[in-house]
């Protein structure tokens, strides 16, 4: 079943040549969700059926996208922004189809940049090499407004959430405190580390009832990644479980939702590709200030 999705999600890319950009954040309230390996592993799964992607690493320290991979990052975004270094000495390409765009250090000035650093940025991301399909965000957690303005820009945001009861309350406070700070209302749930697709279920249904309840959000299911020892087991050698051990049941689950990403409503600034979208991140960044973050 798996398969046939997988090849219908390809053959429907051929006959359409569709080359209309999707954005999607990864969030998580809490650190140690899997939510890098989430990304790392949906972004092999979206080039494997053809899809060009580019990650975008707000992470910095040991948990970034390199440690991933097993990958020494050059440099970071900022450094492209001050005319230090081409954009193509900064990505790096770890599989096939994936580039990754170290910006740990660029996310922290967003907000603040000069008019010549945001059109250095334009000028690199407008002229990457290859066009690209989708653009996936990995956010940190540690912004001064507490939440990434590349999240707020992106069409989708994805809440990464564990089963455990500290995950699901991390995650709600976030939802919570995005909702009523930046009025983005929704959001779709990945439950990572869960027993059965049951137990998945039922951690999303809480939260969507809660944040219902309270007119919070509106939550919709992402899917769930189960329990699986063989995430542990291809971390070690620094692999992504979608392309190393198939048929694992965690692989499954990420290609799964790989595939229905496909089918989710586009944004209309994503008809306008990558340098729309930019445009649109750069407005936004220069807009949010503490007094609104706080609210």
């Amino acid at each position: 079943m798996a398969d046939f999705r997988h090849d219908q999600a390809a053959g429907l890319r051929r006959m359409f040549n569709r080359r209309q950009l999707r954005v999607v954040t990864f969030a998580s309230g809490s650190p140690g969700v899997g939510k890098t390996s989430m990304v790392a592993n949906v972004a092999v799964a979206l080039a494997r059926l053809g899809l060009e992607v580019l990650v975008v690493d707000e992470n910095g320290g040991a948990g970034h996208m390199g440690t991933f991979f097993g990958i020494h990052p050059q440099g970071d975004l900022l450094q492209v922004l001050n005319r230090q270094r081409p954009l193509e000495q900064v990505l790096f390409t770890p599989v096939p189809g994936v580039s990754v765009l170290p910006a740990g250090m660029a996310a922290r000035q967003l907000g603040r940049l000069s008019p010549a650093q945001q059109q250095a940025m334009l000028a690199g991301m407008s002229s990457l090499e290859r066009p690209v399909d989708v653009i996936l965000v990995d956010t940190s957690p540690d912004h001064a407004h507490g939440f990434s303005p590349w999240g707020l820009a992106a069409g989708e945001a994805v809440m990464v959430v564990s089963g455990s009861g500290s995950s699901i309350t991390d995650s709600y406070a976030l939802i919570k405190k995005v909702s009523l700070a930046f009025a983005r209302r929704h959001f779709r749930i990945l439950v990572n580390r869960v027993k059965t697709r049951e137990d998945g279920l039922t951690i999303f249904g809480n939260l969507r009832k809660v944040a219902a309840q309270r007119g919070i959000a509106q939550l919709e299911y992402g899917g769930a990644v189960p329990l699986d020892d063989s995430l542990k087991q291809v971390a070690q050698f620094c692999q992504p479980i979608v392309s190393t051990l198939p048929e694992a049941p965690a692989a499954e689950a990420l290609r799964e939702f790989a595939a229905d990403m496909l089918d989710w409503p586009s944004a209309e600034y994503e008809n306008g590709g990558v340098e729309q979208f930019i445009q649109q991140l750069l407005h936004l960044s220069h807009r949010i200030t503490p007094r609104v973050l706080q609210a």
